[in-house]
């Protein structure tokens, strides 16, 4: 199968994916409408490095006439498009459920009532759809723990407590199988895709292939858009000698995963067989604090701005989550090639050779305050 389409593929992950698969000469349409939140014009730098390999629609997921245009003699369809940033979520809710969820209908309505070729479909989602994910407590049990309560993170109280001994409970790496979450409209929006896509995929013999990203990061990601990727955001902070605001007491921690393994995984999810059917997480494995972001990051800029330490949250955050891998390993054969430190050098070396750009972070930190969603 070698005719396939990418939504957002003039995005962070859809140019890298756009880029690879050219060069294991797949026949490529990308269809994209060109967000300026990401973008900020047409003539991007991703979208430079993928107009001349790729056949590219300029259009939306959310009108079916782009679909049929983009769908035709597809073999496979990787659905990257997506709107993504949790906070941002919490009151764009229309928008989020538009792109994401009336977007991906679309594509099986379309499917659905049209003659196609498509075979497999991959889906992009996150790791947001287990919320906290999964934990282990001081006696030993399994628990998914439900949203932090405003009283305790009030009070300095950000660990996550066991709701029989009151204790500090340990994060494990979450699996497929953990109990799913949403802690956010965002998060939300993902699994609904999931579902549709697992569900249709079957009266329509289409293959689906459920990809769950962690934190992506890596060369190419936005510096303009202040609503997702905290090493983006910290890095424009940084060039603009501007200090850190880390929120709680910095400890929370994430799965960082660099944009050439997720590229990776998702190829193997295109090409491997085994993949049909099949829901993945795609992480690095590790847990990272922010707190060690923010270092390094200073570290590797040899900046003197300061890390605040902030006590600081957002309603809807999560404290920690990582991927067990255990399932793609087996499966897929997927391993890891960039830990975080391999990443945060390669990262960091591209965006010394990026202009730097304007500070938005404290106009997105007004708008959380405005409606509610920070403390």
């Amino acid at each position: 199968m070698k005719n396939i389409l990418i939504t957002g593929g003039a995005g962070f992950i859809g140019s890298r994916l756009c880029e690879r698969l050219y060069e294991k000469d797949y026949n490529i349409t990308v269809l994209d409408n060109l967000s300026p939140q990401i973008h900020e014009s047409g003539e991007s730098i991703l979208y430079r490095k993928i107009k001349d390999k790729c056949t590219f629609i300029k259009g939306d997921v959310r009108n079916k006439e782009d679909w049929q245009k983009a769908l035709k003699g597809q073999e496979v369809v990787v659905h990257l498009a997506s709107e993504t940033g949790t906070g941002q979520s919490m009151y764009e809710i229309e928008k989020y459920n538009d792109v994401n969820v009336m977007g991906t209908s679309n594509m099986l309505e379309v499917l659905s009532t049209s003659s196609h070729l498509v075979k497999k479909i991959i889906l992009s989602s996150s790791r947001s759809v287990y919320g906290e994910g999964k934990y282990k407590s001081n006696n030993q049990i399994i628990q998914y723990p439900k949203s932090r309560k405003i009283k305790d993170l009030d009070q300095g109280i950000f660990n996550l407590l066991c709701e029989y001994t009151n204790q500090d409970m340990k994060p494990m790496p979450t699996d497929e199988d953990s109990l799913i979450n949403p802690k956010s409209i965002y998060a939300l929006t993902k699994y609904t895709q999931e579902k549709m896509i697992l569900l249709i995929s079957q009266s329509l013999l289409i293959n689906p292939v459920i990809l769950r990203y962690q934190n992506v990061f890596g060369p190419g990601q936005s510096l303009s858009n202040p609503y997702t990727g905290i090493l983006s955001i910290f890095s424009t902070r940084i060039l603009n000698g501007n200090d850190l605001d880390v929120y709680e007491d910095g400890l929370e921690s994430r799965d960082f995963v660099y944009i050439d393994d997720v590229v990776d995984a998702t190829i193997l999810g295109i090409e491997n067989e085994r993949a049909n059917g099949e829901i993945f997480n795609v992480g690095s494995g590790v847990a990272t604090t922010v707190k060690e972001v923010a270092e390094s990051l200073k570290k590797f800029y040899n900046s003197s701005i300061n890390i605040n330490i902030s006590g600081k949250f957002r309603l809807g955050d999560i404290r920690h989550n990582y991927a067990d891998l255990s399932k793609i390993e087996s499966l897929l054969g997927f391993k890891p090639k960039y830990d975080f430190q391999k990443g945060i050098a390669e990262f960091v070396s591209w965006v010394q050779t990026q202009e730097i750009k304007e500070d938005k972070y404290e106009s997105t930190v007004k708008e959380l305050k405005d409606k509610g969603l920070m403390k």
